[in-house]
Order: structure tokens, then C-alpha cells, then sequence
């Protein structure tokens, strides 16, 4: 099996249908079932953003990691970058360790190739440019910064879809990310499920409080008989 291919086996309809259950949640939801869980600190640092309010991404994530590097061959090192784009699984949200805070790790080209394999979206724990052009694509990118320069001459990349830190969380392929406005949370996949269980009944908990509250339920009596808030 290669690294792109699900941990667990799982078909691309099954796991497709996993990360549509989970786009449908928001962070909060799964970040309070983590919780829960003990699972405590799966949230990404919140300087990485999305590009644009409303944008929401969530897929199995294939880890990318590199490292600044002035003296890289550029040839070499833009074919082992597009390499690791077309080794990107569909129903992948590509998870970038760039150890960078200088160039563009994602631009337009690379969007519209990752769309085209059925990507999820990317998140960036570095730069993107050509902006204006990705959010015509409407796929979904999270980076830290943008900036015009190149990462092909400035950044070397030397792993992908193993294991990342991004955000300052362990990023493991087979995970899933999910992320909106309010920011991305990782869901390791030895739980990826249960925890898409428990946080679908918890938001339709939430529904039930929210009614509650609107219709007049003081506060602490809407906690006492749905015990969240």
C-alpha cells in the first residue's frame, strides 16, 4: 500500500462519505468531543487562517514536509514538488511542516492540480500566493501568510504523506482535518470515527439547547437538562 492510499482500507466511497459527515460538523463540536476524550491540544495554532471567511475544508490528510534551503537545484527540486502533488489521494487536505516564514508554498498551478485529483483543500503552516486566482478555484487553502516569492528556489522539500508538525500538532496521513472560520482541528484516525458519532449527536444536542434558549430556557436550566452549553 503507499503512503497516499487510506490507512485503514477503507474505499474512496466510504471515506468520502466520512469526510462529507464531517464537513457538515464545525471545530467546536469535534475540538469539545477531543476534549472529552482527553484528547486536549489537536487544535491548530490559531495563525493559520483560512483565505477567506466561509471556507470550510474537511479530508484525510496527507502530511508535506520541508525546510528552507537557498542552495537547492531548482529543476530537481520544483519535479519532486510536483511529485508530491500527484501522489496527493483524492480526499486528501494536504498538511504542509514548511519550517518556513518566507516563501509561497501553494500557488494557482498546484490549486488547480489538487482539485482536479478530488483534493479537500490545504492547509499551510507557511505562505501561499496568487490569492486572487485561488479563490476563484473556491478551494479551500489555510496558511499563516502570503507573499509573492517562490518557494521553488528558497524552500526544499523532503517528505510527504507520512507525518507532519503543523500548527504545533502531529499530523498523521490517515487523520482527519477539519477546518472553517473559527480554525482546524486534527482527529487522529484511530478515532476518526467514534469521534464523527459522537460529535454529530452532540451537535444535535447544541440544536436542541439553541431552541431551548430562544423559547426562553434560562441558561443554567437549559445546561441542567441537556447538560451542555
Amino acid at each position: 500500500m503507499s503512503a497516499a492510499a487510506d490507512c485503514d482500507g477503507m474505499s474512496d466511497s466510504a471515506l468520502g462519505e466520512l469526510c462529507e459527515r464531517y464537513e457538515q460538523l464545525y471545530p467546536g463540536a469535534v475540538v469539545d468531543v477531543l476534549d472529552d476524550r482527553g484528547y486536549e491540544d489537536q487544535t491548530l495554532s490559531p495563525d493559520i487562517a483560512p483565505l477567506r471567511d466561509g471556507m470550510t475544508t474537511a479530508g484525510v490528510a496527507y502530511p508535506v514536509v520541508g525546510r528552507p534551503n537557498r542552495s537547492v537545484d531548482p529543476d530537481e527540486n520544483m519535479r519532486s514538488i510536483l511529485r508530491m502533488l500527484g501522489d496527493a489521494p483524492e480526499h486528501a487536505v494536504l498538511t504542509y511542516q514548511t519550517n518556513d516564514d518566507r516563501a509561497a508554498h501553494l500557488g494557482e498551478l498546484s490549486v488547480v492540480s489538487l482539485k482536479a485529483q478530488g483534493a479537500r483543500g490545504a492547509v499551510i503552516d507557511g505562505g501561499v500566493r496568487d490569492v486572487a486566482y485561488i479563490l476563484e478555484e473556491e478551494f479551500p487553502v489555510f496558511s499563516r501568510y502570503r507573499t509573492p516569492a517562490d518557494a521553488v528556489p528558497r524552500w526544499e522539500i523532503l517528505d510527504w504523506g507520512e507525518q507532519a508538525v503543523v500548527g504545533g500538532v502531529s499530523v498523521s496521513a490517515g487523520d482527519i482535518v477539519l477546518g472553517d472560520h473559527d480554525g482546524v482541528v486534527v482527529v487522529p484516525e484511530a478515532i476518526r470515527e467514534s469521534v464523527l458519532e459522537e460529535a454529530e449527536e452532540l451537535a444535535g444536542t447544541e440544536n436542541e439547547v439553541r431552541e431551548a434558549v430562544r423559547s426562553g430556557t434560562a441558561p443554567l436550566d437549559a445546561y441542567d437538562e441537556y447538560g451542555v452549553f
